[in-house]
């Protein structure tokens, strides 16, 4: 099967029904089926090969869904570009991808073989022939590249396949969204360049259609959420946070929300309860990454009980996920190693980089996610930091997720960062930068720490910022944070 078979049939079950509104726009199952037929040949007839990669850099909108489709139709890879990212780092994906074309709307960020402006799209469909686009590929084949955040480097592209996102959707069908039905209704607040964007298939092959915000705003999510009766979206925290921020309980609670699905980055407890109090019991979480995409573990709604707060849930029911010590060896409930996935769902390889895929992914399949985290006594996956942002401090490990976790309960402290500053007693020591929202001292932050942390734990450093680095998708950038405070810290 390929994706197109799933977008045909959706075309001829669900026919004039909705399946795409952006604002005033509305396109249909059938009509999205026609609109992707005749883009993807419009450029194969561009003289596009099947196999090359073409580069994505489009706002949120039934535009971009429909090239991203087009290309999977016409066997082109797909490289999507976020808009918040610079030229810098769109130009680098775009050389690195050695993508052969770019569809864009604004400025192009660099050169490449074949441009196409997103005003050129009306005119492409125009010539592009109404007969099937059906270009048939090896489930193995990739169909698209998604890069890694970049959070301890330079991106890296994941490789991920036509049988990659097929799993993918059934991993969501499966248990993330079971009863998904014509009457549901998917509102897309997040970029569909990442985590939103894998909710797209598993509502169009159930006849549900797909809500698309261009940009996200909180007044504006309640009114498009009010207005299509939204069952499903998907939020990182930094939303979630805004969302509960900035609008009336009142008018949340009304909402028809079945699921709010959340993940990319940690959330803290109190944020979460708040959630649960105001919108009820609809938040699940996705535990993923760019090389398992989206489906390593979940947090179904009625597993948001207190205690269980914290955790990332249990493994999808076609995903198989273990603990190991750095012997390799798996281990049991209450210890502590690196997290390990396999599925038919995870990465083909890195796209040419055959030595980092031979450190993460085993010839067995098993993939290393570079997370550290333990089993609970009752199976739930408890994730507790990067390998790479432990915290050594005096022999002791420091999770920082743990501290910024303690830090998010002081009523003042809005987000927080911890990292690990070069320390001559301890080889490290723990630091934190955190954003408020209300006046408070540092020192009154450190001191909050006392009784909630031990004592090779709490920070020694405490610094107010305005704003905490972030990636494209909203994860705090640990290694600037640790950057920034390395260069103006007197050393220890």
């Amino acid at each position: 099967m390929q994706i197109g078979d799933l977008i045909r049939r959706a075309g001829r079950q669900f026919g004039a029904a909705p399946a795409l509104i952006d604002g005033a726009r509305v396109v249909s199952f059938a009509e999205f089926d026609a609109l992707t037929d005749r883009l993807g040949n419009a450029l194969l007839a561009r003289g596009l090969e099947p196999g090359e990669r073409v580069a994505v850099l489009m706002p949120n909108g039934i535009d971009g869904v429909v090239v991203y489709y087009a290309l999977a139709k016409a066997g082109l890879v797909r490289v999507p570009l976020n808009v918040r990212e610079t030229a810098h780092e769109h130009a680098y994906k775009i050389a690195d991808s050695q993508a052969c074309a770019l569809v864009y709307a604004g400025t192009p960020p660099a050169e490449v073989e074949l441009m196409i402006a997103a005003e050129e799209l009306p005119g492409l469909l125009d010539t592009g022939s109404g007969e099937v686009c059906d270009v048939r590929r090896h489930r193995d084949d990739p169909l698209r590249l998604a890069y890694t955040g970049g959070t301890t480097g330079k991106p890296k592209a994941v490789e991920l396949s036509t049988g990659n996102e097929l799993a993918e959707v059934a991993n969501f069908l499966a248990d993330l969204l079971p009863n998904l039905r014509p009457e549901s209704v998917m509102l897309h607040a997040a970029p569909i360049t990442h985590g939103s964007g894998a909710f797209f298939l598993p509502h169009l092959v159930k006849g549900a259609p797909n809500v698309i915000l261009s940009k996200f705003s909180t007044a504006g999510f309640v009114e498009s959420a009010r207005t299509y009766g939204a069952t499903t979206t998907f939020m990182v925290p930094t939303m979630i946070a805004m969302l509960l921020e900035e609008r009336d309980g009142a008018e949340l609670s009304a909402l028809s929300l079945e699921r709010l699905c959340y993940g990319g980055a940690p959330i803290a407890a109190n944020v979460l309860q708040r959630g649960i109090d105001l919108l009820g019991p609809v938040f699940a979480q996705l535990y993923g990454q760019a090389e398992a995409p989206l489906a390593i573990t979940c947090l179904q709604p009625w597993e948001h009980t207190p205690q269980r707060l914290t955790a990332a849930g249990k493994p999808y029911t076609f995903v198989e996920v273990e603990i190991r010590d750095e012997a390799g060896k798996a281990l049991g409930a209450g210890e502590v190693g690196e997290v390990l996935t396999r599925g038919p769902h995870t990465m083909q390889r890195y796209w040419r980089r055959p030595d980092a895929t031979a450190q993460t992914l085993e010839s067995d399949g098993w993939l290393h996610t570079g997370d550290i985290g333990r089993w609970d006594d009752e199976g739930y996956l408890h994730l507790l930091d990067r390998r790479n942002d432990v915290i050594i401090s005096g022999g002791f490990n420091v999770y920082p997720r743990e501290v910024e976790d303690a830090l998010l309960t002081h009523p003042a402290v809005l987000e927080a960062a911890v990292v690990g500053l070069p320390d001559q007693k301890w080889g490290e020591r723990v630091a934190a930068a955190v954003v408020t929202r209300s006046t408070v001292a540092a020192q009154e932050i450190v001191d909050f720490c006392a009784d909630r942390l031990a004592g090779f734990k709490r920070p020694r450093t405490v610094e107010i910022w305005t704003d905490l680095p972030k990636s494209a998708v909203g994860k705090s950038l640990r290694r600037e944070v640790r950057d920034r405070m390395a260069a103006a810290a007197t050393p220890e």
